[in-house]
C-alpha cells in the first residue's frame, strides 16, 4: 500500500475550537500539519477531508435530549455547555459533529482494510459524558465510535488506550461495567489535576471488574516513569485480545504544557504508537485509530503527534 495511513486535515477540524487565545484554539491542527510537512510525513499519508456526522450517529452514545440541547445552544452562540470550561460558539454543534464524523469516516476506512491506520488530530474529546459536555469536550467521539462498532459493525472487543495528562473520565465511566472495553489510561494523578478521577483502584464494575487499568502518575513524572509502567499496560492490552485499538495520544502529558504537570517527551508518544501498531498487527488485522487529544503547547503537540505519525508510517 502506497499510503498506509489516513490523516484527517482541514479547516473544518480547526473550527472545533474556542477562539484565538484559548488553550483549545483553532491553530492546533495547523501546528501539527506544518510540522508534518516539515518532517516529510505529509507526503507519505493519504489526506482525508473532515466529514460531519448526522444526529442519529451522535445518539448511539449521547442522550437525544443532550444532543438537541447542544444544537439549540449552538444556534444562539451564547453561554457555556458546562460549568464554565466549555463555551458555546455559533456552530459549535456542527464543529463537534465534524470531529465525530471524521472519526466515523476513518472507522469505515479501518474496518474495510483500505487504511488500517487512521489519525484524526482534533479528536479524543474524552471528557464528554452521555448527557453533558465537560472540559472542552462537547461530543465524545471515542464513545460514538465504540457504540458504532458494537451496534452496527458487530465488533465487541475494543482496546481504548489514553496517554493524555487528564484522565479520560467520559470514556471510563460510560463503559465502566462493559467487560469488552479494555481500557488503559496513563495520566496525571487526579489529586493534582482535572477531572480528579482515575485512581488505580478503579478497575471496572461487576462483570467488567479487572478490564480497566488506570495508572496515575505524580506531577513531574518523566519518560523513565512512563517506560517503567508501560510493560504492565502492554501486557494488559494483549491479555484483552482486542479486535481494534483506539489511542488517545494527548500531548498535554509532554513537559512544558501550560495547564498540566507531567514531563514526558515526544518519544513516549512515538513509542506508545509503535508498540500499539505491533499489537494491532498481531491481534486486530492492523486496525488502529489515533486521536490527537489534548495538548496546549503548540510545539509539544506538533512534535508529539508527529512522533505518533512516524510510528504509524514505519
Amino acid at each position: 500500500m502506497t499510503n498506509p495511513v489516513q490523516v484527517y486535515f482541514g479547516d473544518e477540524l480547526a473550527r472545533y475550537s474556542f477562539g484565538d487565545g484559548h488553550p483549545f484554539g483553532p491553530d492546533r491542527v495547523f501546528a501539527f500539519w506544518s510540522e508534518a510537512v516539515r518532517q516529510g510525513h505529509a507526503k507519505r499519508v493519504s489526506v482525508a477531508q473532515p466529514a460531519m456526522c448526522d444526529f442519529e450517529a451522535l445518539i448511539r452514545f449521547h442522550l437525544c435530549d443532550y444532543v438537541d440541547w447542544v444544537k439549540t445552544r449552538s444556534a444562539s452562540g451564547r453561554g457555556y455547555l458546562d460549568n464554565g470550561d466549555t463555551p458555546v460558539f455559533p456552530g459549535v454543534y456542527e464543529a463537534a459533529a465534524t470531529v465525530v464524523g471524521s472519526m466515523l469516516d476513518g472507522l469505515e476506512s479501518t474496518i474495510s482494510g483500505e487504511f488500517p491506520r487512521v489519525f484524526v488530530p482534533i479528536a479524543g474529546l474524552h471528557h464528554a459524558r452521555r448527557d453533558s459536555a465537560a472540559g472542552f469536550c462537547v461530543f465524545n467521539d471515542a464513545g460514538v465510535v465504540i457504540e458504532t462498532l458494537r451496534k452496527k459493525l458487530h465488533v465487541r472487543r475494543v482496546a481504548y488506550v489514553d496517554i493524555d495528562a487528564h484522565h479520560g473520565d467520559g470514556v471510563f465511566y460510560a463503559f465502566v461495567d462493559d467487560p469488552d472495553l479494555i481500557l488503559v489510561d496513563i495520566h496525571e494523578d487526579g489529586r493534582f489535576l482535572y477531572p480528579g478521577t482515575g485512581a488505580a483502584d478503579e478497575t471496572g464494575n461487576g462483570a467488567a471488574q479487572g478490564t480497566k487499568l488506570n495508572i496515575p502518575l505524580p506531577p513531574g513524572a518523566d519518560d523513565e516513569a512512563f517506560f517503567r509502567v508501560w510493560p504492565v499496560a502492554e501486557a494488559f492490552i494483549r491479555g484483552g485480545a482486542p479486535e481494534i485499538i483506539l489511542l488517545q495520544a494527548g500531548a498535554d502529558s509532554i513537559k512544558g504544557d501550560p495547564i498540566t504537570h507531567l514531563a514526558l517527551s515526544p518519544r513516549a508518544h512515538g513509542y506508545t504508537a509503535s508498540r500499539l501498531c505491533e499489537i494491532a498487527d498481531e491481534y486486530c488485522q492492523g486496525r488502529m485509530i489515533v486521536m490527537g487529544g489534548g495538548g496546549y503547547n503548540r510545539r509539544n503537540l506538533a512534535l508529539g503527534w508527529n512522533e505518533v505519525l512516524k510510528s504509524m508510517l514505519a
